[in-house]
């Protein structure tokens, strides 16, 4: 995984409720630190295109279908952490998002989350608007694969 594939980062400082009496980060808070980073890209994203809170989306959400978490080494309390997110690919109702937690230049945690996109008020999966894909397409530098096939969850 090589930091510059990811256009997208995020600062996150380790805090003491999530380190061990040994100061080592336990390993159900790197999905917390991923979610930070995931907020933060919409941010970034909506800042980026333009795009308000919710807009085009018409009552539909992403919601998470699948994380996988690859373990290298460990965190310490207050490292200060770099987030690194990319959407690596687009199905016609899910995507999914690379993670690279870093210190400094040494990888610590990979992973991806698929999210699978859905009606809000049934979670029935809906195709994913086209205007947020062209939307991502022009935020990343490295274009996301694109599928047709749905993540079943």
């Amino acid at each position: 995984m090589d930091k510059a594939d990811f256009r997208f980062s995020t600062p996150l400082r380790v805090r003491w409720s999530e380190a061990d009496p040994q100061g080592i980060v336990f390993n159900g808070h790197y999905l917390n630190f991923a979610d930070v980073g995931v907020t933060e890209y919409y941010r970034a994203l909506r800042a980026a295109a333009g795009v308000k809170p919710g807009e085009g989306l018409d009552g539909s959400e992403f919601f998470a279908a699948r994380t996988l978490l690859d373990y290298k080494a460990p965190a310490l309390f207050d490292d200060l952490l770099d987030i690194h997110l990319r959407v690596s690919r687009f199905g016609n109702s899910s995507m999914s998002f690379l993670v690279g937690i870093y210190r400094e230049d040494s990888l610590l945690v990979s992973g991806e989350i698929v999210y699978v996109h859905a009606d809000q008020q049934t979670r029935r999966p809906t195709p994913i608007p086209e205007a947020f894909k062209a939307a991502v397409r022009a935020f990343e530098h490295c274009l996301p694969a694109e599928s047709g096939a749905a993540i079943q969850g």
